[in-house]
């Protein structure tokens, strides 16, 4: 019977720790021990047997240490496999097979962490042996077992004293291994992405990320170049948050229903969206578009006004998203709201001009390819632990999505209308943080409640900012004699106010509010604003998960719901869909839950 050949481990590692232990270990179990540079260096001072891996290579270290281990002796020793033609290209070559390998790496991180280091200096930190020993081995763990880290070496000498190392553990091993050379690269590509594709091609830094204390910020692509160029100003991570968010819904918007789309965003949500549909003379009025310039000639523009006008304190500061080349008469609309910036495929020149003295000069402007299409999966870390999912593709289409009508069961079709302003909630919804209800009229959105953690609360708060959007169209809100010098933001908040009844009954407060006025405004008794809310109608509401309660058909009737669309499988799904029926609604099924965070 042939001789067991005795196991060989090599050994090269940056981080000492634990590395006596086990050396002392595997020798004794055997282990021929092969190390190179500094670690074969601490072994032999410790008086344990250790020899050079040049006593296989043949080959001195070379080059200042950067080749030490890359040889065919040391990776084809690696690489064998048990078969009978890996045994006699061994043979044929004199090479021993080896069965374990130790390696951790170059502190490349830590290195480049380091405040003014230098592109030569992190040069010297990229680890080339060693990666390779950790590939090699991970790659043939089948056989050989990889320790790539020292918080492995106890474990490791535990099973190896009762007997050998399991398959179960080569693999764990090999994973952990494969995740360090990932993370390494990773390091590596991302530091130089910021030092030689910082042009905004493909790495992109950010003033700080969601806070001012959160350094350093940056978008980058790892694969081609980011999808937008930045025209003026400079994106923060929060806007760029809105942006991505942002765009994708109009979109996703304008192809659904073939108009021009926009949205406001704010803090990742939609403030307000909304299509291309005419405005009305009043509509003009209320949105305080009525002296813009060409503006009946461009959907665009009346999308966007319809986008801001749906809740236009929730717009303030927000970021823009445009389906379409923005012209003049948007940009006009723009130019003179408080916005931090805009995403669009494209400027006229004349609109260009007035958007880049917006915000002397600092006004974030940002060109978005539109066929950019994104990965099919999609990650992100929380509190270091990252997350992957498939980013959510579904398609809301108007023919299909909403083709399932409940309740009542005589209705086979939806007027056209309905489905429209069903399909401009739902896509809204599908790009707002959950939970979320949505409520729309007009092809845009007229409320919406997003990130509750109760959905009776989405509805709520969805509805008042319905019913707040529909006082704004009464005769005493469209003729509010303001005082010569207040600003729209002044204008919007005293409207809010005033149709919110929420306007202070004295004090500094009162004082406040009617120091914008020419005429103060009497404020709506309750009587009135029920006379008033009661003429709005027609209203399509969609909702991102069931209603699992009466409650929310209820509120949404009381700010005029004609429509509901939402998913099912609440155990009180009947409940809501006669509830609907018996005030008048129509219950439509929407098959796709669209949670979004």
């Amino acid at each position: 019977m042939a001789e067991e050949q005795q196991k060989i481990a090599i050994l090269s590692v940056f981080d000492k720790t634990g590395l006596l232990d086990l050396a002392k270990g595997l020798i004794k179990h055997n282990v021929r021990l092969l190390a190179s540079g500094g670690t074969a260096r601490m072994i032999r001072e410790s008086n344990f047997p250790v020899e050079d891996v040049s006593a296989i290579t043949k080959a001195p270290e070379m080059l200042g240490g950067r080749v030490k281990t890359l040889h065919p002796a040391v990776h084809g020793g690696i690489l064998a496999r048990n078969l009978e033609s890996d045994e006699k290209d061994l043979a044929e070559q004199g090479i021993s097979k080896v069965d374990y390998v130790v390696c951790n790496l170059y502190p490349f991180r830590d290195t480049v962490a380091k405040i003014g280091v230098t592109i030569e200096e992190a040069v010297e930190e990229i680890d080339i042996g060693g990666v390779t020993l950790l590939r090699a081995a991970a790659k043939n763990h089948a056989r050989v077992t990889t320790l790539s880290s020292p918080n492995q070496y106890h474990d490791f000498l535990k099973e190896l004293e009762q007997g050998d190392i399991s398959e179960k553990t080569r693999k764990l091993y090999a994973l952990e291994a494969f995740e360090q050379t990932a993370d390494y690269d990773d390091a590596i590509s991302r530091f130089f992405r910021a030092k030689y594709a910082g042009d905004g091609l493909q790495h992109l830094s950010l003033r700080y990320g969601a806070n001012p204390h959160q350094k350093p910020a940056a978008a980058f692509m790892r694969n081609g170049h980011l999808p937008f160029k930045v025209l003026c100003g400079a994106p923060g991570y929060i806007n760029l948050l809105d942006v991505l968010n942002s765009w994708p819904l109009v979109k996703e918007l304008s192809r659904a229903l073939e108009y021009p789309a926009a949205a406001s965003f704010k803090h990742v949500s939609p403030a307000g969206a909304a299509i291309g549909v005419p405005l009305t003379e009043i509509e003009r009025k209320v949105y305080m578009v009525d002296d813009i310039e060409g503006l009946e000639n461009s959907p665009l523009a009346q999308a966007y006004a319809r986008a801001r006008g749906a809740d236009r304190m929730s717009s303030f500061g927000d970021v823009i998203a445009l389906s379409h080349k923005v012209d003049l008469p948007t940009a006009k609309i723009i130019s003179r709201e408080v916005s931090d910036g805009i995403v669009a495929p494209g400027y006229s020149p004349e609109a260009l001009e007035i958007l880049r003295k917006k915000k002397g000069g600092k006004y974030l402007v940002l060109q978005m390819d539109p066929d950019y299409e994104p990965p099919s999966e999609e990650t992100r870390q929380v509190y270091g632990v990252s997350l992957l999912q498939q980013r959510n593709d579904a398609q809301i289409s108007p023919s299909d999505t909403f083709a399932t009508i409940i309740s009542p069961k005589e209705n086979s079709k939806l007027p056209g209308t309905a489905v429209r302003d069903l399909t401009v909630a739902t896509i809204a919804l599908k790009y707002t943080q959950s939970n979320s209800v949505c409520y729309a009229l007009n092809g845009q959105v007229i409320g919406l409640g997003a990130g509750q953690q109760s959905r009776i609360h989405c509805t709520r708060l969805a509805g008042d900012k319905a019913d707040n959007w529909w006082m704004r169209f009464h005769e005493r809100a469209i003729n509010l004699k303001w005082k010569k010098g207040v600003k729209r933001p002044e204008k919007s908040n005293a409207i809010d106010l005033l149709c919110s009844g929420s306007v202070p009954k004295s004090g500094v407060e009162r004082e406040d509010f009617e120091k914008n006025f020419e005429e103060v405004p009497s404020v709506f008794t309750e009587e009135e604003r029920e006379a008033w809310l009661s003429k709005l109608s027609e209203v399509a509401v969609s909702s991102d998960a069931f209603f699992p309660f009466i409650d929310n058909v209820f509120r949404t009737a009381r700010s005029g719901a004609k429509y509901i669309a939402a998913p099912t499988g609440s155990q009180n799904d009947q409940a809501v869909f006669s509830t609907a029926e018996k005030l008048g609604i129509t219950f439509v099924e929407q098959h796709i839950r669209l949670f979004h965070h």
